[in-house]
């Protein structure tokens, strides 16, 4: 599920069935010689997240993307997130990211560390492939979490 109004309506209806939310951490970069890495970096990661909230539309809520320049200390903005949305209803909450400082930061949840994928040259069919190779990958941990409860 998106973080729309309609489909938060959705949620609210049920909310024993949909225990995870989904967090998109993105880098703005300010450099100019780094702003087209960081977007190339930015679409993978939206790209990605879009369809894994596809996949997984009746247990996920994706919340828009947190987006920061190089300039923000991520351990202070890492605590304040991690305490504002440990008191959501949530049982479960994957922060996704191709940024690795994030790796080493302590939130409420689990950071997923995924290198980008350049996809801007790519036609639509291996798009869709890529994006399925990464669903393949990241499917054990949503599932280990899950069955954690």
């Amino acid at each position: 599920m998106n973080w729309t109004a309609k489909e938060l309506d959705t949620y609210l209806q049920q909310t024993e069935y949909i225990d995870t939310l989904l967090v998109p951490l993105i880098k703005v970069e300010t450099d100019l010689e780094k702003m087209k890495t960081a977007a190339s970096s930015s679409d993978f990661l939206m790209n990605l997240t879009m369809f894994i909230e596809t996949q997984f539309k009746g247990r996920m809520v994706l919340v828009p993307p947190f987006s920061y320049t190089p300039s923000v200390d991520l351990e202070q903005m890492g605590k304040t997130w991690s305490e504002d949305l440990s008191r959501m209803p949530f049982k479960h909450i994957f922060f996704l990211t191709t940024d690795p400082d994030w790796t080493s930061m302590e939130l409420a949840g689990e950071v997923i560390w995924l290198p980008a994928i350049p996809l801007e040259s790519m036609d639509a069919k291996l798009r869709q492939s890529i994006m399925e190779d990464q669903i393949r990958q990241l499917v054990p941990k949503f599932s280990a979490a899950w069955a954690g409860q």
